[in-house]
């Protein structure tokens, strides 16, 4: 996974949080984000697009995140998974239809329109972008 990438990469998830992140999501996650999870519990690097640096959050800060509802008032069907460590976070976009696209978005902008930028059509593309620098 990430070859040929520079990822800081920590411990995989343990297989229960894995699936208590699956009980509290609101919608089947990528196979291929859940797969992520247990090469690297989060973990950051860069990428060569908007917002040119990833941090993952580990499944467990997601869990707390999706459950304590802190984004769904003003960033409906957006599912923070991340950020860029500046002020971004980083979700996959709900809003649409699977894939779900891996985007960002400025915390405290909340006219989704101007702040949501794709990052990737969806996190299996996203995988080939994670860790990799500008082009």
């Amino acid at each position: 996974m990430l070859e040929g990438g520079e990822w800081h990469k920590v411990e995989s998830a343990s297989l229960a949080a894995i699936e208590q992140l699956k009980a509290v999501a609101p919608v089947p996650l990528p196979q291929s984000y859940l797969s992520f999870l247990l090469f690297s519990n989060g973990g950051e690097g860069p990428l060569p697009v908007q917002p040119f640096w990833l941090c993952l959050y580990p499944a467990e800060e997601v869990m707390q995140i999706e459950q304590s509802g802190t984004f769904r008032e003003f960033f409906p069907k957006l599912f923070v998974i991340g950020g860029n460590g500046g002020g971004e976070a980083v979700a996959l976009d709900l809003r649409g239809t699977e894939p779900y696209p891996l985007v960002a978005f400025d915390m405290i902008d909340i006219n989704l329109s101007e702040s949501v930028q794709t990052i990737a059509a969806s996190f299996d593309a996203a995988l080939e972008l994670i860790g990799h620098d500008e082009q």
